[in-house]
């Protein structure tokens, strides 16, 4: 799960093989332990979650989902997607999270705790660079 900077809020660890679509309630659970939320959010998902029950499920949540449909060339979903995939990227670049084989669960969620802590930092060094700059600054780095 990712915000629209490509931020980490939080989640869920399952093995590579396993489709998103169960572990999708349990993923937003994740957003409760971030406290007050605005009041619209927009959910992007995939094809993969167009059944009707994930409708179901973020509606139950008072979400506002936009889920691309089977068969059909995703609309606005492939700008707002790339987001996620390129916070996986982030995260794939850690060389360690790529081929884990580490049995411990609690060793897995501290090395992905260590990676996104390391992602939001970066993440919010190149949002403070565009908006907190004094005048007359160079806009390039040299």
């Amino acid at each position: 799960m990712t915000d629209g900077y490509g931020i980490p809020p939080g989640r869920v660890l399952a093995d590579a093989d396993r489709h998103g679509s169960p572990l999708l309630a349990s993923a937003l659970d994740r957003l409760d332990d971030l406290g007050p939320l605005p009041d619209c959010i927009t959910v992007h998902l995939d094809a993969g979650y167009d059944p009707d029950r994930t409708r179901t499920l973020l509606s139950g949540r008072g979400l506002h989902g936009r889920i691309a449909h089977k068969g059909e060339k995703a609309p606005i979903q492939a700008s707002q997607r790339w987001h996620v995939e390129r916070t996986h990227a982030w995260r794939n670049a850690f060389h360690r999270l790529a081929r884990c084989y580490e049995r411990r669960t609690t060793v897995v969620e501290a090395f992905f705790g260590l990676a996104d802590t390391i992602i939001t930092v970066r993440s919010l060094i190149r949002q403070a660079r565009t908006t907190h700059r004094r005048d007359g600054r160079p806009t390039r780095r040299p």
